[in-house]
């Protein structure tokens, strides 16, 4: 766990980098849609290397997608330690049950 807190406090420095020095902070620089375009490129990625088995290509995309949410996390002043607090939190309860718990009112307005 140790690395994703390292990981969290380099990217919030590089935050502060030059984006021609740095490709986090070339990241920032693009702001929210750029990181969500990487994010999404990186989760095609993903799915690609999953469609083909190798544990290798999968474990290489992995690492790229959650690179790059933490990028987005940094981006939006979230610490990874929210998000693991939210895994912890419904750690041990059904998905199903999890899910219904939400508060959903997504009904659109008339």
């Amino acid at each position: 766990m140790n690395i994703i807190y390292e990981l969290t406090d380099v990217l919030i420095d590089r935050k502060k980098a030059d984006p021609s020095t740095s490709y986090v902070a070339s990241l920032h620089a693009r702001g929210r849609a750029g990181i969500l375009e990487k994010i999404e490129e990186e989760s095609w990625e993903l799915l690609e290397a999953a469609t083909g088995g190798e544990a290798h290509s999968v474990i290489h995309e992995t690492a790229d997608l959650w690179f790059h949410s933490l990028v987005l996390l940094s981006h939006l002043n979230i610490h990874p330690a929210e998000v693991l607090s939210e895994l912890e939190r419904r750690f041990g309860t059904s998905g199903h049950e999890e899910k219904a718990s939400r508060t959903t009112n997504k009904e659109k307005p008339a």
